[in-house]
């Protein structure tokens, strides 16, 4: 497999795709695969929009900014993140299971794994929690990929063991000198909050030692839980797991909020967190809020990202091998 940065851009044949055709075929053929796999399971694809008028309020997401007019009215708008809101109103409106692949746009986000402009499969399944859907994914990935029986252990279970760290109790000073461990600068790891922290420790630390093969992890903190239920049995620990093969990231997955006034409570404390940290300013979703207040159905959903899946599929060094045109070829 040629490499997708060997063609530096403006040569004369920075034209050329980045992904072989061979690896173009095989992209076709999983997305057909999916499909199958979805129309067997009687799950609905939808399609919703890529430009909307409020975006994620995550603080680790930036989105891509959009100024256009509609109707004589210039207008802000962003490109989604994912498209998560929209599906989250056609559930409300009673669409039943559903799922879509879709692009999906996160600005600055450019590597081995990350380009701006990506592909998600997205799926929500009502009646199901994690476990069924984590069930649900091990199925479908046995169709796309020659990988076996996928392991879980739970986010604690993995920091213990691969970074003898507690991550619920361990106090903020320990985890800041512990990061200064993995390379920072002390007075950097003095500005960084526990999530932040948490996040590097499992980057650096706990992922590229999950072993080989889908290993999900499970029960994420509460404050990693931006729009996923809290775990009845324990207000620590979110209902959210994260899937990673061969140690890299692939999906993340959740039963869903369905409290308007919670998820509007949440969404307030990003916002006011985005604000200190001088980032960009995030509307609140009021349609999501309306929708989940009318009534969003018991559910688990996920998102998938697809060309690290082909990736994977392929064994490609980065994602500019499996994509037709990176942002290296625009």
């Amino acid at each position: 497999m040629r490499d997708a940065d060997a063609i530096s851009p403006g040569s004369g044949e920075d034209w050329r795709p980045g992904a072989d055709l061979a690896v173009l075929h095989l992209r076709a053929e999983l997305l057909a695969r999916i499909r199958r796999f979805f129309a067997e399971q009687d799950v609905m694809e939808v399609e919703t929009p890529l430009l909307a008028s409020t975006t994620s309020t995550d603080l680790h997401l930036s989105s891509l900014e959009v100024h256009c007019q509609i109707q004589g009215v210039d207008r802000l708008l962003f490109l989604q993140t994912s498209p998560e809101f929209f599906m989250k109103r056609l559930l409300a409106a009673g669409s039943g299971a559903i799922f879509q692949i879709s692009k999906a746009f996160r600005e600055g986000e450019v590597g081995q794994y990350h380009n701006p402009e990506f592909t998600l499969l997205e799926w929500y399944r009502p009646g199901f929690d994690c476990r069924a859907l984590m069930d649900e994914i091990e199925i479908l990935l046995g169709l796309l990929l020659d990988i076996g029986p996928a392991k879980r252990i739970t986010y604690a279970e993995a920091f213990q063991r691969h970074a003898n760290l507690d991550p619920f109790h361990t106090p903020l000073p320990q985890l800041r000198e512990y990061t200064q461990r993995l390379g920072l600068r002390r007075e950097d790891a003095a500005c960084l909050d526990r999530e932040t922290c948490l996040d590097l420790v499992l980057s650096q630390v706990v992922q590229p030692v999950l072993g080989t093969g889908p290993v999900f992890v499970t029960d994420f903190p509460a404050a990693q839980a931006s729009m996923a239920r809290l775990a009845i049995d324990d207000p620590l620990v979110a209902d959210r797991f994260e899937l990673f093969v061969d140690g890299i990231e692939l999906a993340n997955g959740y039963r869903e909020l369905l409290d308007d006034q919670e998820q509007r409570a949440r969404f307030l404390v990003d916002i006011d967190r985005r604000r200190q940290k001088h980032l960009a300013a995030i509307p609140v979703d009021d349609r999501l809020l309306k929708a989940l207040r009318y009534g969003l159905p018991d559910c688990a959903g996920v998102a998938l990202g697809f060309d690290r899946l082909v990736m994977l599929a392929v064994t490609a060094a980065n994602l500019g091998q499996v994509m037709a045109f990176s942002c290296s070829r625009i």
